[in-house]
């Protein structure tokens, strides 16, 4: 997103130069345009991508799969399901490793996020299947082998989707159920849970997730990236009505891409029961695997008291 909004500025001030006859805007110059103080770049941004039209500079994907779960020794089960608009929507069934599925301490539905597919992914949710867990990672419309495009009123639908394709395997235990979600994933599964409750849901998850979109679009473009976005289903808005499912807000201090301040705000606007484990030096992607996964530890034992409740 950075990247798409630092170029729509440096096109706003070329043609502001050009229009001007100024001289070359510097870089100095064009973290001043981002703040646009005057509205004008806002003005000129909205008219090349459409008004909010900077909702869909989010979202990076790609349609490649370079690996899968064998790689990392797993079995896996392809599967297809639909989403709520009949969306075709593709992922992977990884069976707890060394058990049957049914035996599994839960079922894991990982929600990835903005960028790639759920090949890039798997390192945040396959030690889940070595540690006993069921794990259903999905790739939401415009990603990957699944259908559709980018949208992200229909990418908070096909979390509910998947919820709704787990609840409906036979072979896992539907009372227990687990939903797991990194940066994105983890915003769109709150949105997600709050607007629709999952019957067997017993534990909620998410690492590195923002509070609300045009925060995020703020923090890397100044008022100008701001001004591209609509804070429309917003996590913010949804994180309190996850109660009385238990939550589990995991951020790190050093989190470069969203910082540890969007995870406080989820925590502090949740309800209880909650917990946040503030992962100190911890980055964007390493909060749970840092320590020689230190707190992937701490986030199993709580997940086994949560369970055995």
């Amino acid at each position: 997103m950075q990247s798409r909004i630092f170029g729509l500025c440096l096109a706003a001030s070329a043609v502001a130069s050009a229009q001007d006859a100024a001289p070359p805007v510097t870089a100095d110059g064009i973290r001043a345009l981002l703040q646009d103080p005057n509205g004008d770049l806002s003005r000129l941004a909205q008219g090349m991508v459409g008004k909010n039209g900077g909702n869909q500079l989010f979202y990076f994907p790609t349609r490649d799969e370079p690996s899968t779960p064998a790689e990392w020794g797993l079995k896996f089960e392809r599967i297809d399901f639909k989403s709520g608009d009949g969306t075709p929507l593709h992922g992977w069934f990884i069976p707890a490793k060394g058990k049957a599925a049914k035996t599994a301490k839960g079922t894991v539905v990982f929600s990835h996020g903005n960028a790639g597919s759920i090949s890039y992914h798997l390192g945040f949710c396959a030690w889940l299947a070595e540690a006993s867990y069921n794990v259903i990672i999905y790739d939401y419309r415009g990603f990957g082998k699944s259908g559709g495009t980018v949208d992200r009123r229909g990418m908070i639908d096909d979390v509910k989707a998947a919820f709704a394709y787990a609840l409906k395997r036979p072979d896992i235990d539907a009372t227990r159920i687990v939903s797991y979600g990194h940066s994105l994933g983890g915003a769109q599964s709150v949105t997600a849970l709050g607007e629709s409750p999952v019957k067997g849901l017993r534990a909620i998850v998410i690492d590195g997730a923002f509070a609300s979109y045009q925060a995020m679009a703020r923090i890397i473009g100044g008022q100008l990236g701001a001004s591209l976005v609509t804070d429309e289903l917003a996590p913010k808005d949804f994180v309190k009505k996850l109660t009385p499912v238990p939550l589990l807000v995991v951020h790190g201090t050093r989190d470069e891409v969203v910082p540890v301040s969007q995870g406080r705000q989820l925590f502090e606007a949740a309800r209880e029961p909650k917990t946040f484990f503030e992962v100190k030096s911890g980055r964007h992607g390493t909060a749970l695997s840092d320590d020689d996964g230190a707190y992937r530890r701490k986030m199993i034992t709580w997940l086994d008291g949560v369970l055995a409740g």
